[in-house]
């Protein structure tokens, strides 16, 4: 699958947010090492603490069918402005994916391309606890 295939569905997915408050749509869509790809939208609370990111969503759809390795990640806001995973995602993403993590940017005509090591670099990691 390409790069822009994966970013057709987080937008698509965009269509399932539930954003009341902020009206700001995202999508993410995630691949998998084998070619599984799992979508996620952001899913607004009124305590905005509780609220899910695309991001999140995606990545616990994928832990909760197995999914282990990860190739990379497209993220996608109605606006198209080239919205990159939040600092919280960032870390939730650098639990279950490496530092490769190729993090795939919407800016609606191009993407922008990180890695996840970039985005976050010095990350809180199991040995970092020890």
């Amino acid at each position: 699958m390409n790069d822009e295939t994966l970013v057709e569905m987080a937008r698509d997915v965009q269509s399932q947010a539930h954003v009341p408050y902020s009206e700001y749509r995202v999508g993410a869509s995630l691949e998998t090492a084998t070619g599984d790809i799992y979508v996620g939208c952001n899913i607004e609370n009124a305590n905005y603490s509780n609220s899910l990111h695309a991001e999140e969503v995606a990545i616990a759809e994928a832990i909760k069918n197995g999914a282990t390795e990860f190739e990379r990640i497209a993220v996608s806001s109605g606006r198209r402005d080239g919205v990159t995973p939040c600092g919280m995602c960032r870390q939730t993403l650098a639990e279950f994916c490496g530092d490769d993590l190729r993090v795939i940017c919407d800016e609606g005509e191009s993407t922008t391309e990180y890695t996840l090591g970039e985005l976050l670099p010095d990350t809180i990691t199991e040995e970092t606890l020890e």
